[in-house]
């Protein structure tokens, strides 16, 4: 079983720092909708959607 490590850290109202082994990432949004950058170029977008389209999760690398 490998070893994992991640913390988050509010900064302010709705900015979180996300802290694991390998990266680094800002997250600025509440739980209804979010935006996460990551060091390593991944840009995810979350939101949740109402009546029958749920929750949509998009990530996208630059």
């Amino acid at each position: 079983m490998p070893i994992t490590f991640r913390k988050s850290f509010h900064i302010f109202p709705g900015v979180r720092l996300n802290v694991n082994r390998k990266s680094l990432s800002v997250t600025v949004g509440k739980k209804g909708s979010h935006r996460t950058w990551s060091t390593t170029g991944r840009t995810t977008t979350s939101a949740d959607l109402p009546g029958p389209f749920g929750y949509r999760h998009t990530d996208s690398r630059h």
